[in-house]
């Protein structure tokens, strides 16, 4: 797993921040971007690792386990106290299947307009009202009812599990899945702003996030 890593200055290593791209994406968009730099210019301690993770890994099933091997068994060896994970869109859905797995690992959770699943089925529980009033006719084949399912009945108040925050463009192609999702997380955690599924949308939306004082959760 190709990783970049930028490490805060002081080297406390307490808190490690892996970054997910979406589907097309690659860590160093994370760079080119400022989505590091604008965590350095709040001078917070926080580590940072930016994967690489091929589509591949969620064809085949194999991302949880390549994060739990590759980054965050070590990380924890490491010394790190609290690990964090963003992920944007496809990277999204990435953190919530490593958070079904692993959430005790896990210290909190960002999503950037995530890819929850096909348009069709978000229509269907976007049909109905929320994922509270959805019932699904879940098979064991099904991968993406089983996460939905999974995702409908994740207690997001519950302190003992990790935060979710979430941020999303209004104008984006996957909002009406941000908005289901929304509506199970409390205000305080979910962040919009005019916009689509681009770069410049999600950097202001992590810095919208940031101000929000997540790593002191």
């Amino acid at each position: 797993m190709e990783v970049i890593y930028d490490n805060a200055p002081g080297g406390a290593k307490r808190v490690l921040l892996i970054m997910l791209p979406g589907a097309t994406d690659k860590p160093q968009d994370f760079v080119e971007w400022g989505f590091i730099r604008a965590l350095r210019e709040r001078n917070l301690a926080v580590d940072v690792a930016a994967v690489d993770t091929p589509i591949d890994y969620y064809f085949e099933q194999t991302i949880v386990e390549r994060l739990h091997q590759d980054i965050v068994t070590p990380a924890r060896s490491e010394g790190y106290e609290h690990i964090w994970l963003l992920g944007i869109s496809l990277g999204g859905m990435g953190c919530l299947l490593y958070l079904r797995e692993h959430a005790a690992d896990i210290a909190g959770a960002v999503l950037l307009a995530p890819y929850l699943g096909s348009r069709g089925t978000i229509a269907e529980i976007t049909g109905v009202g929320s994922f509270q009033h959805w019932t699904s006719d879940c098979k064991t084949d099904d991968e993406e009812r089983v996460f939905l399912t999974w995702l409908q009945t994740y207690p997001f108040l519950t302190r003992k599990l990790p935060k979710i925050y979430l941020g999303y463009g209004v104008d984006d192609r996957f909002a009406p899945a941000s908005k289901l999702l929304a509506k199970l997380l409390p205000p305080p955690q979910v962040a919009t702003i005019r916009g689509g599924h681009d770069w410049g949308t999600w950097l202001a939306l992590w810095m919208n996030l940031q101000d929000r004082e997540l790593f002191s959760q």
